[in-house]
């Protein structure tokens, strides 16, 4: 099918899919490099992911739009939120908590967003998505399941679940002049000095070492499909359907990551899960079918990522056992 034969709302909605699918599936990754330095790891990822971002741009022939005072301070906030703080709020909230108890916390984005989005823009929440982002937020947590931590360690989980909803926030008001495209490319490029300050702190002459071929190929999985592919569909999305409805798809992470484990055969996924899986499917559902009256999000501004062209530039990111911790972006 063409893009042009899909309405702008539905792409939407494919690349949100999409999106959150590619990081629920990439779960199990992040365990290869558990001995890799962290922020070394992370600014070899994104490293890449930003060659690859600028390296498309040129080949489409996209011009480089020099950002505002503004913009440039946007993107830096998404940076740091969205990618540096995530990561490292993440490591340190699984160090203290159980991995179940991190992604039933971050599974409560959704909720969050229907919340704060509209507010953001002016809009009144709506009481029907709202309804189906509980929906969405229960399904999730059935789908991972409840564990323990330290008090210390559910500050965390609560610093990556404010992280996300920023990393979805920050963006909206970036995409009408600069697009999906740019920005996937500027701020993961704005993640690599930060990650270096951070690693000379906690990691110092460790914060890289050569990878095993293990740790080489997780680090490019994470670059490519994680990160310059995901970022670029989210971004899609939030260029052609609302944040609070993109947000529902959320919940698909624990879903996907969960299921992976049977086409590794690692596992099956429990009745429970499968439960859940049923309860996120409703209240994507639920949320889409929402009648609303509010505003919509500007649509796609011409360099999104379009549903044909992400199938042949994203590879398939692998598959996970049953239960893994959340991914780290």
């Amino acid at each position: 099918m063409k893009p042009s034969s899909m309405s702008p709302r539905s792409i939407g909605l494919v690349c949100a899919a999409s999106a959150q699918g590619l990081i629920g599936a990439a779960a199990g990754v992040s365990a290869v490099l558990s001995d890799y330095p962290v922020t070394g790891g992370q600014m070899v990822r994104y490293a890449v992911a930003a060659l690859v971002l600028f390296g498309v741009l040129r080949l489409r022939r996209i011009p480089l739009l020099r950002p505002t005072r503004r913009e440039l301070l946007r993107l830096g906030l998404l940076a740091l939120c969205g990618q540096t703080l995530f990561n490292l709020f993440l490591f340190a909230a699984l160090d203290r908590a159980d991995p179940a108890t991190v992604g039933s916390i971050l599974g409560a984005t959704p909720l969050l967003l229907v919340l704060a989005a509209p507010v953001l823009g002016g809009r009144r929440p709506s009481r029907s998505v709202l309804l189906a982002s509980l929906v969405v937020v229960a399904g999730a947590a059935t789908v991972q399941g409840l564990g323990g931590g330290t008090a210390l360690g559910l500050l965390f989980a609560c610093g990556v679940a404010l992280c996300e909803m920023g990393f979805t926030l920050i963006a909206v008001p970036l995409l009408p002049r600069l697009g999906a495209w740019r920005i996937a490319a500027y701020a993961t490029a704005m993640a690599i000095p930060q990650m270096v300050v951070v690693g000379v702190f906690t990691d110092g002459g460790e914060m890289l070492r050569m990878p095993s071929g293990t740790e080489l190929a997780a680090l490019l999985y994470l670059a490519l499909p994680l990160t310059a592919g995901a970022f670029l569909l989210w971004y899609s999305a939030l260029a052609r359907i609302e944040p609070e409805r993109a947000g529902l798809f959320m919940g698909l992470v624990p879903v996907t990551a969960a299921m992976s484990g049977l086409v590794l055969g690692t596992g099956a996924p429990t009745v429970g899960q499968f439960g859940g899986a049923l309860l996120v499917g409703l209240g994507v559902v639920l949320g889409m079918r929402a009648e609303h009256g509010d505003p919509a999000v500007p649509e796609a501004v011409p360099e999104a990522v379009s549903v044909g062209e992400s199938a042949a530039e994203i590879s398939a990111q692998p598959a996970t056992p049953v239960g893994p911790p959340p991914t780290n972006r």
